[in-house]
């Protein structure tokens, strides 16, 4: 046995904020300060604990080795093709990040064009977004440093490789978009925080910029900004005729928007308010002219497709192209003169093809249950390339041929693994209120349901984003090690579209910890697992979930992961991007929303109790 860990000293304070009437004992505020130096020592001694354990654990050693076996494969992204020239991303194996290589036609021979792992010592410089000038001659990108939000844009030279002068900062949720004539690109930055304050400061106020190829920043153009709107975010994308610019206007991290737009064929334009009032999704997929297709959750909580001209906007005369069904429509693709749309049916992909007048075409045929996607491209294309990949099956890129309506293997990894052991499944089951939920399930074949198996169960459940199945190494080896692997699908995702949502948000949000739990339950009383056989996981909202659940049902679980989980749901709000959360949490600041917030926030409900083992890990 190993001996009992003696923990680093935390110093309570007696700070107590009067919320609403009531008295809210906050003992830890100084360790909202990360550089004060006695965070900074409570920090270190609790790392050299955590390091110290883990290093100890008698299969650690066996564990790195299987792990480094299964993650050496080579990895491609779905290319892109511009101007003839195809861009992918490729890992050989065991790179710390992908390179981005590029090839003249689709059997030219490929050179590296970027590598990020040369940006930084350390490998920790990420390659973000990047964007193709309409000749394919330039390329705009993205670095962020040390998993910052804040990142870097330069302009990189196609044919030599060489980066141009270009070079543009506090650049944060921002895409990048090209005029036709390559002259320069639409993106959104922020005004520049003080030194100290880079990476904790609010960050509101995001104005939408034109930056014209070999100027300095300082001479972007100002395209749009809302002083009477701090909270607004904006992204510009050109149309593919170069005729309109699409302003998304977005509020936090809600997936309402508002749609601007901007015609660039006439001299002083005026951008028009299109779409206002927040009230729903609309994503532009395309135009013909003055008029513009969206997908949008209007009308449709499921997903529709609409086309709306600008010249008669009125919502009278929008035009339905492809109508709402009983699967969930996540994505659109205007490609090759179709509608390639992504569905979920029980959060698993089915991809349908439609002609531009909204008529099917056809329905792809997937290799099992799992998830594809990409479909990128322009409406002359012939071709298209999408990934497809499921829980066993390794990220697969395929190629797409519109003529023959015939899909092939483009790009196929060889991983040191046979699926052919293990079974990927869904079970429904009920939550406390009834409610029917699904959950995948991943394990070896002829698994005997008799309790003894060690279970890992990750969720979600917030923001309308969909868990849907994918290829992790990590999982692999879990179940390779006879472990089951358990994702449940909770409300608050985007699986079943906004209802879905909507009955995992705000005053709601109890719904998606009673969902986990139900699944536990569920897990337990079918034989999988016991309670101290069930380790469960999950990243940001998911930490939050997990932090919620241990605290609320601590003898349901042995082991809690909970990773830059929001544990403080009073304050999260006050902090760098925080205050985008507030649509989907509600904010402490209201006396409705500090009830349900204070009834589950992880932080104030702890009490002596006997927890599960916990590892904390944060950014």
């Amino acid at each position: 046995a190993k001996p009992a860990l003696s923990y680093p000293a935390a110093r309570r304070g007696d700070t107590v904020d009067d919320l609403h009437g009531t008295p809210v004992a906050d003992p830890y505020r100084w360790l909202e300060d990360p550089d004060s130096a006695e965070t900074r020592t409570w920090i270190d001694a609790q790392n050299k604990l955590t390091g110290a354990w883990l290093a100890a654990i008698p299969a650690r050693e066996r564990i790195a080795k299987r792990l480094t076996e299964l993650w050496n494969y080579e990895r491609f992204s779905a290319p892109r093709q511009v101007a003839g020239r195809y861009f992918y991303a490729r890992n050989d194996g065991l790179q710390n990040q992908a390179l981005l290589w590029v090839s003249e036609g689709l059997k030219g021979k490929p050179r590296v064009l970027l590598d990020p792992n040369s940006l930084s010592g350390d490998g920790t410089t990420a390659l973000k977004r990047s964007a193709v000038s309409d000749d394919g001659k330039l390329l705009a990108y993205q670095i962020a440093k040390a998993g910052s939000d804040w990142v870097e844009v330069k302009v990189r030279d196609v044919d030599s490789g060489v980066d141009r002068s270009d070079h543009l900062r506090w650049v944060k949720f921002s895409g990048m978009s090209w005029r036709h004539d390559g002259s320069g690109f639409y993106y959104s930055r922020y005004d520049a925080p003080a030194e100290k304050d880079q990476l904790r400061a609010v960050n509101y106020f995001q104005k939408l910029f034109f930056h014209r190829i070999g100027t300095k920043q300082s001479a972007d153009a100002l395209v749009y900004e809302r002083k009477d709107h701090k909270d607004w975010g904006f992204g510009g994308l050109v149309s593919e005729d170069d005729r309109w610019l699409i302003i998304q206007v977005w509020r936090g991290a809600e997936s309402k928007n508002q749609v601007f737009v901007r015609d660039l064929r006439a001299k002083r334009s005026k951008t028009v308010e299109l779409i206002t009032g927040f009230e729903h999704e609309f994503e532009f997929i395309g135009n013909h002219g003055s008029k513009l297709w969206f997908k949008t959750d209007h009308g449709a909580q499921r997903g529709r497709i609409v086309a709306i001209d600008v010249k008669k906007p009125a919502q009278k005369r929008w035009q339905e192209i492809v109508a709402e069904t009983p699967e969930t429509l996540r994505d659109v693709s205007m490609v090759g003169d179709r509608l390639v749309c992504s569905y979920l049916k029980d959060a698993r992909s089915e991809i349908r093809i439609h002609h531009l007048d909204g008529k099917l075409d056809k329905v792809l045929t997937l290799p099992g249950i799992g998830s594809a996607w990409g479909f990128s491209g322009k409406r002359a294309d012939s071709e298209t390339f999408y990934i497809f990949t499921g829980f066993t099956w390794p990220t697969t890129v395929y190629r797409y041929d519109f003529a023959s309506g015939q899909s092939g293997v483009f790009r196929q990894p060889k991983v040191a693994f046979d699926p052919a052991g293990y079974v990927t499944k869904q079970v429904f089951y009920e939550s406390k209120d009834g409610t029917s939920v699904p959950m995948f399930l991943v394990h070896r074949k002829g698994l005997k349901l008799d309790g003894s198996h060690r279970v890992y169960m990750h969720a979600y459940g917030g923001f309308n984003i969909a868990l849907t199945p994918s290829f992790r190494v990590d999982r692999l080896a879990w179940v390779e090690g006879g472990g089951v692997y358990a994702m449940p699908n909770l409300r608050g995702g985007g699986e079943y579209g906004q209802a879905w949502h909507e009955a995992g948000m705000k005053g709601t949000k109890q719904n998606v910890f009673d969902d986990f739990i139900a699944a536990a339950q569920w897990l337990v009383a079918n034989k999988y697992t016991t309670p101290k056989r069930l380790a469960i996981g999950g990243g940001s909202n998911g930490g939050l979930l997990v932090g919620a659940c241990m605290v609320q049902r601590p003898e349901l679980f042995g082991a809690v992961l909970a990773a830059v989980g929001v544990m403080d749901m009073l304050r999260f709000h006050k902090w760098t991007i925080g205050w985008a959360w507030v649509p989907e949490y509600g904010t402490a600041d209201k006396a409705e929303d500090f009830k349900w917030l204070h009834a589950y926030s992880p932080y104030h409900n702890l009490k002596p109790a006997n927890y599960p083992a916990t590892l904390v890990s944060t950014a």
